[in-house]
């Protein structure tokens, strides 16, 4: 835990007390660990970040809170701020969480977004028979998406047995990988594992599409291009929340994109996200913990 002195604000700034933060379990973990490439240390860098790649570096980028002072004094907002209990920003950096979203539960508004722009690229169909492989915060958010879309057959895959319960809390199917279901259209990979995205891949029906969510950091994990790849006419392609969708992206900008998983949170169901929390103070101690798989789950807010 350090100090940060707060910079003076100008008059186009807010003054944020923060009531709660969110781990961003992958991103941070692996930024903890010192994993991020040299190649992506400007990509990286979460907005208002102090420090510099590989480290040490202020990092985090979910964070709600009250505006004490500055235009909309006493409004609550969400800000891609890092792990801190006061902080200054512009005002156009610090979004409204409207009034149906518990502060507690607005914190998952970047991880939602994220699944917004991977569906945005994904473009699923009415009917359309999807698995999402990797039922960790991003795969959870995108699952829970999905499952307001008329028609369509959601599966959550994932190694872990214990979250059929939270595929069960959002309305979708759930499978381990050797019991997923096959011949999908579209698969959506979030595990960050070599084996998860393999899998992806056999479970496309022809001409199916895998869109890769996970971000591997500096590992090269190998992609298994052979057997059926060419023959079923398979597609693999990234997708990453930093720039909007180009299907979106001449009438969309990213406030507006953040404004809409605000929208989406007012659904209870998305608490299912959420299953841990610690004190600000506590941290310190708990990063490693979860770095190390100590401390398993889903989604971990810090509470101010």
């Amino acid at each position: 835990m350090v100090d940060v002195p707060l910079p003076e604000p100008g008059p186009d700034d807010v003054v944020v007390r923060t009531s709660h933060s969110l781990v961003s379990r992958g991103t941070e973990t692996l930024v903890f660990r010192g994993e991020v490439p040299p190649s992506q240390y400007d990509l990286m860098r979460a907005p208002f970040q102090v420090g510099d790649f590989p480290g040490p570096v202020i990092y985090g980028y979910l964070a709600v809170g009250e505006v004490e002072s500055g235009p909309g004094a006493g409004r609550t907002v969400f800000s891609l701020h890092p792990h801190q209990d006061r902080f200054v920003v512009p005002s156009s950096m610090a979004v409204d969480v409207p009034v149906d979203v518990p502060a507690a539960r607005a914190v998952l508004a970047g991880t939602v977004e994220t699944a917004v722009n991977a569906l945005w690229d994904a473009a699923p169909r009415v009917g359309d028979r999807i698995a999402v492989v990797g039922a960790g915060m991003v795969g959870a958010s995108v699952a829970a998406v999905l499952a307001t879309m008329p028609g369509v057959r959601v599966e959550l895959v994932d190694v872990d047995p214990s979250r059929a319960a939270v595929a069960e809390a959002l309305g979708v199917g759930f499978a381990t990988p050797d019991a997923a279901t096959g011949e999908c259209d579209l698969v959506l990979h979030a595990s960050t594992t070599e084996a998860g995205l393999a899998r992806s891949l056999e479970l496309l029906g022809d001409e199916g599409e895998v869109v890769e969510m996970s971000w591997f950091g500096d590992r090269a994990p190998r992609v298994p291009l052979g057997e059926a790849f060419h023959s079923r006419r398979l597609t693999l392609r990234a997708t990453q929340v930093g720039r909007v969708a180009p299907a979106r992206r001449a009438r969309w900008s990213t406030t507006d994109r953040l404004r809409l998983a605000l929208r989406l949170l007012a659904d209870p169901r998305f608490d299912a996200l959420i299953s841990d929390s610690c004190a600000f103070a506590d941290l310190p101690a708990v990063l490693p913990a979860l770095a190390s798989g100590e401390r398993p789950g889903l989604g971990v807010r810090v509470d101010y």
